[in-house]
């Protein structure tokens, strides 16, 4: 205790306890259920009066339910599709706009289970729209000037699915009669955001074709409309529009009957551009900024941007984290204040409100603005640490120098208001490699990393040489490298640390998950810079990679590693299966058993591995998950597993998990 002045001061002082074992009010199952997974929102309702917000949230603690929700006036959390229905879409297997609504309160969804699209109003039982044809998925559902709209992937007619934009009636005529699902835009592989122009007479959609991905190389297509399908279509940005020049159009927006608005990157950067259909399509630059409104299009359904009614738009701007921006029609820029940092996506709007979903300090969350109101917006849901800003720790951007160039990554030290460690002791950390590999993290502290932080551990989560978020240059660092690039930035990010004094340079482990999987596995076979990894799903064989992956990434590989067959030595020299011999470090492997992207047995031929070498391992198998986790079981045992393997293998004690036990 002191005294300041007349007021008594109390003080406490931490206790000082090794890094590893602070005692944390956060415990795992609060962790799985503390972040919402959200999955869209949209305004519902009378388009004068006040209308409601509905979302859509995966529900862990029901296997991974994607519910469709909505607040009530009196506040309470109401289901608007119960269960057992679940909307998730499996176009391209990541999915996205696997529902939406009209302003009558009537949903309409793709059901996991059948991948058919469904109507449901209320007071009624959901009803089909389309019919069973077999492995026919839907996703990117929208309602456009009456019309419902959505992506269809059939995959009836051989390997290769056949992928296409179609109208569906939504009184339901198309069961009993399937040519009434008008096929509007086909010929690519490829198809994503449909957009209708508000007269009717066109239609805008992205394309692209393999091996390219949709941030490699896509098109902006603008369709002629005639009897309700497209009859002429002319490709307006990217392709043989832009020869020479590469090229990854995004999210049309019809801002008048020939007045486009989308995103394209000739700059190097996903910027803004506008489009008017006249004989020259002219196109010209909107609020030109060295930022990323724009990001590789693994969902569908992202939106980066908006038009407002009065002609202004609402922007998500990328340069490391996320920010906000409202645009006038001089170009004159605003930020808008919002407690969010990443994976900003802009939901809907209606007059001068938003809905903007993303992740802040205290998780993901949904948040409802008024672009000329005060303040950051009302929270519809999650966005809020339960445990208190205290638990949460406060990201530090930090740059590292790498062999192929700088390394972004961000810091989330030890974080606890009762605990210090020894002054003599630095504290163990877990470099975060995200997936994709073409994704991205933003300095957002999640309810998994303060599980970590809370107890003494640090977090480095490395936004290697590939990932998006900092323009096209850096993300083409990973072209032709992938397992080179992306490991030796994630080695150069711990090691820059670990010299800098914050973090112990003998107790650094590593984790990631499907690519971010592959790169763990990489770093452990090929570096001695980890003293443990954590592989959730990871890529092992690249050659069984390639056979094994679903359409949508076929000729990935072709630009991340080389074209087959006349790179198939590089497949195999690259391939952890190949050095499995000098994996040494203690592992711990994670698998969902459902898997399609990354199957079972590419883990369970690691595992083998390691068992043959006598490493210390564990491998986890989980029933019913596939490429990624969504149950509450599986997100409690991963993250207690993972704690108790970091103490086993780095040292200190965990006694508030269960024991893993290590072969």
């Amino acid at each position: 205790m002191r005294i300041v002045g007349r007021t008594v001061v109390c003080v406490t002082t931490p206790d000082v306890l090794p890094y590893g074992s602070w005692p944390s009010p956060i415990a795992a199952a609060e962790v799985s259920a503390a972040s919402p997974r959200l999955e869209g929102a949209r305004f519902v309702g009378d388009p004068s009066g006040q209308p409601e917000v509905w979302w859509g949230e995966s529900v862990a603690g029901e296997g991974g339910r994607s519910a469709v929700r909505r607040r009530s006036a009196s506040g309470a959390v109401v289901d608007v599709l119960p269960a057992p229905w679940s909307a998730r879409s499996r176009v391209h297997e990541y999915g996205g706009g696997s529902w939406t609504a009209d302003d009558d309160g009537v949903l309409y969804f793709v059901e996991k289970a059948d991948q058919r699209i469904w109507r449901l109003a209320p007071g009624e039982e959901p009803g089909p729209l389309t019919p069973d044809a077999g492995d026919v998925r839907y996703g990117g559902l929208t309602l456009q000037h009456g019309r419902l709209l959505a992506v269809r992937e059939d995959h009836t007619a051989g390997a290769a699915p056949v992928r296409d934009i179609v109208g569906v009636p939504v009184d339901g005529s198309a069961v009993r009669h399937p040519a009434r699902l008008a096929s509007l835009a086909r010929g690519s592989d490829f198809v994503a955001h449909p957009a209708l122009s508000p007269d009717g007479t066109h239609l805008a959609w992205i394309a692209w074709n393999h091996p390219n991905m949709a941030w490699d190389r896509a098109e902006l297509r603008v369709g002629r409309l005639d009897g309700g399908e497209v009859v002429e279509w002319t490709t307006v940005a990217g392709g043989e529009a832009s020869p020479g020049e590469a090229h990854s159009p995004l999210q049309p927006v019809w801002i008048g009957d020939d007045d486009l608005l989308y995103a394209d990157d000739p700059t190097g950067r996903w910027n803004l551009w506008r489009l008017r259909l006249t004989a020259d399509l002219h196109h010209e630059q909107v609020a030109p900024a060295d930022a990323d409104t724009g990001g590789p299009l693994w969902v569908l359904g992202t939106r980066w941007f908006a038009a407002l009614a009065d002609g202004r738009v609402i922007a998500v701007r990328t340069d490391g984290a996320d920010a906000l921006v409202l645009i006038d029609a001089h170009g004159t820029e605003r930020v808008l204040p919002l407690d969010a940092v990443t994976r900003l996506s802009i939901e809907d709007t209606r007059g001068g409100r938003v809905l903007v979903s993303g992740a802040g300090s205290g998780g993901a969350g949904l948040w409802e603005l008024d672009v000329d109101g005060p303040g950051a917006g009302r929270l519809i849901i999650g966005g809020a640490s339960p445990w208190g800003e205290e638990w949460m720790p406060q990201p530090r951007a930090v740059t590292e120098p790498g062999p192929h160039g700088p390394v972004h990554a961000f810091d989330y030290p030890p974080t606890n208001p009762g605990v210090v460690g020894p002054d003599d002791e630095k504290p163990p950390y877990v470099v975060f490699v995200h997936g994709g590999p073409t994704d991205h993290v933003g300095g957002a502290a999640s309810g998994k990393i303060a599980y970590l932080t809370s107890r003494g551990i640090g977090v480095l989560d490395v936004n290697y040489g590939g990932s998006s978020g900092y323009g096209r240059a850096y993300r083409e660092r990973l072209l032709g490298q992938w397992g080179v690039v992306d490991v030796d930035d994630v080695v150069a990010a711990a090691r820059g640390l670990a010299a800098s004094g914050d973090a112990d340079g003998s107790r650094l482990a590593i984790a990631g998950g499907s690519a971010g999987g592959w790169t763990v596995l990489c770093a452990l076979a090929n570096s001695d810079a980890f003293a443990a990894g954590i592989s959730r799903y990871g890529v092992a064989d690249l050659r069984r990679l390639a056979e094994d992956t679903h359409d949508f990434e076929a000729r990935y590989l072709d630009g991340m590693v080389g074209p087959l067959p006349q790179a198939e030595k590089l497949y195999v020299e690259r391939s952890p299966l190949t050095h499995l011999d000098r994996m040494r470090t203690p592992l711990l492997i994670e698998q969902g058993l459902e898997d399609r992207v990354v199957p079972p047995s590419q883990s369970e031929t690691v595992r083998d591995a390691l068992a043959a070498n006598g490493v210390p391992h564990a491998y986890l198998a989980f029933e019913g998950e596939g490429h990624g986790f969504r149950s509450a079981d599986t997100l409690v045992r991963t993250l207690e597993a993972e704690l108790s393997f970091l103490g086993q293998v780095l040292g200190f004690e965990t006694p508030d998990v269960p024991r893993l036990d290590l072969a």
